[in-house]
């Protein structure tokens, strides 16, 4: 099976059973909050959001490749476990780069809004209750 048709699967049933092994080891990852290399780090991150997360979904919208690089764009959702649990939705895009070996060696993720966006989504869902 080919790297993209695992990509294209892991984001059907993100963030449970996500295929580590086409992970680098010493993969480097970054997002708005999140900067650091390794994919012990990495599982412990998607553990958290499996563990914390309710309802995370991962809705991928497109994915290419050209060359050593893998683009993806989706749209991260979840609620929240907060006494009113609201509804977060963050749209963006990933730009994965392949090593010699086809393995991901650098996952980067960029957000289409803002974090003070983010936690706006969180205090909206307050006052609509």
């Amino acid at each position: 099976m080919d790297i993209i048709q695992i990509l294209k699967e892991d984001y059907q049933r993100f963030p449970a059973n996500q295929t580590y092994s086409i992970y680098a080891e010493d993969v480097y990852f970054q997002d708005p909050l999140n900067k650091f290399r390794g994919v012990k780090l990495y599982k412990l991150m998607i553990k958290f959001i499996e563990t914390f997360f309710l309802n995370p979904k991962m809705d991928l919208h497109d994915i290419q490749q050209e060359g050593d690089t893998i683009k993806t764009q989706w749209t991260l959702n979840w609620n929240t476990p907060l006494p009113w649990k609201p509804h977060i939705s963050i749209p963006g895009w990933s730009e994965l780069r392949l090593n010699s070996d086809s393995l991901i060696i650098s996952h980067i993720d960029y957000w289409n809004c803002s974090r003070l966006d983010v936690l706006k989504q969180h205090l909206f869902s307050l006052k609509s209750r």
